[in-house]
């Protein structure tokens, strides 16, 4: 049986077993959301990079194909401090990149994604479409905007990386907490990334956080299969986020690239690195990790300014076929991934979760058996 802190999420996010896809912004797709919500699990669309436009779309495709709960992603980053001159320094630095693949680098970068914080459309949009849940990366809304997500009746998430993080989020009176460990691939959660990280794992962060705050914990970061996620409801978690899991299945959008080499030896090689994006987010070793091993932090522009020169060196890249300049998020569980379909492997995700919580130890009060 669940616990009533398990209980009480399942039930506020309306599902029947304590799995969450991640939202991975330019990974997740309506279609692997739908196969998610459709076995029980949360569903989740990373809107952060989209349009309130294109964000709608995308949700009423979802609901085209699922009735189940779904969790729409926003980017809650303090917008960009424009920089001409460390801009320029970052162009050259990459320009000898853009020469080796036959392209010239781009005279001048710009702020592609517009945050949360400063996207009235957005926050209009939500209010009117009403996801069951919106949940939150790199920081928490203005409080008027989750007064008026609240008032729409939309259930609030937001990702945290230490116990301070988590005071902030229980404060603003959001729901429930995604506990990110270090080990999490794609871009930390963390709400100063300029601050000293703690890199706290995933499993010491859930067990502090039960204990520091009131609110349903949900483990986040390494978690593939179902052993993880029962270890992390034995240490107090409500639920579990698994990403990279679903970065194979069919229903992903990356590429093939993407999809051979987390199937390579790289997924043994995850890097922390902030020269891809201007964030720090963990990828699988390529190209651009390797030439970013030694770049100092103070000299990167801001987040997401330096993810446009990203974005042209892949895109140059690929045009003169060379995959290794690519944001090829993955956690330390990437060795684990399994290229199935998603409904296939939320099916083996339940079976694994119910015999892992059945060959725990009698009386484990954080047992849940999933449907």
């Amino acid at each position: 049986m669940a616990t009533p802190s398990s209980s009480s999420l399942l039930n506020l996010l309306g599902i029947s077993t304590p799995i969450i896809q991640a939202p991975m912004a330019g990974v997740s797709s309506p279609e692997m959301a739908a196969a998610v919500s459709n076995e029980g699990g949360l569903g989740s669309l990373g809107v952060g990079a989209m349009t309130a436009a294109k964000a709608r779309e995308a949700i009423q495709k979802f609901r085209s194909l699922s009735s189940g709960p779904l969790n729409v992603n926003l980017f809650v980053h303090c917008p960009a401090q424009a920089n001409p001159a460390k801009e320029a320094a970052w162009l050259q630095r990459l320009r000898p990149e853009f020469e080796r693949v036959g392209a010239k680098a781009p005279a001048a970068l710009h702020e592609i994604y517009t945050s949360f914080l400063a996207d009235d459309d957005m926050l209009a949009m939500l209010v009117q479409e009403k996801p069951k849940v919106v949940s939150f990366h790199f920081g928490l809304p203005h409080p008027k905007q989750i007064e008026a997500l609240h008032k729409a009746g939309i259930t609030l998430l937001a990702a945290v990386t230490n116990v301070q993080e988590a005071k902030l989020v229980e404060a603003a009176r959001i729901d429930a907490i995604v506990a990110q460990g270090y080990e999490a691939g794609g871009h930390r959660g963390v709400f100063d990334p300029d601050a000293e990280d703690s890199r706290l794992s995933t499993f010491a962060l859930t067990h502090l956080l039960t204990r520091a705050v009131n609110v349903p914990i949900i483990a986040a970061g390494g978690i593939m299969d179902g052993a993880g996620i029962a270890a992390a409801l034995a240490l107090g978690a409500s639920a579990a986020q698994l990403g990279t899991a679903f970065v194979a299945t069919e229903e992903s959008l990356v590429d093939a690239a993407y999809r051979q080499l987390l199937f390579s030896d790289a997924a043994h090689h995850t890097v922390m690195t902030r020269v891809i994006s201007g964030r720090p987010a963990r990828s699988l070793a390529n190209t651009f990790t390797r030439l970013g091993a030694n770049v100092p932090d103070e000299v990167i522009p801001d987040y997401p300014v330096t993810y446009d020169a990203g974005k042209a060196l892949n895109a140059a890249g690929k045009a003169a076929g060379q995959t290794g300049y690519g944001a090829h998020w993955a956690g330390q569980g990437a060795p684990l991934a399994r290229a199935l379909p998603a409904q296939a492997l939320m099916q083996v995700l339940k079976s694994e979760l119910d015999q892992a919580l059945a060959q725990a130890p009698t009386g484990n009060p954080h047992s849940h058996k999933t449907d």
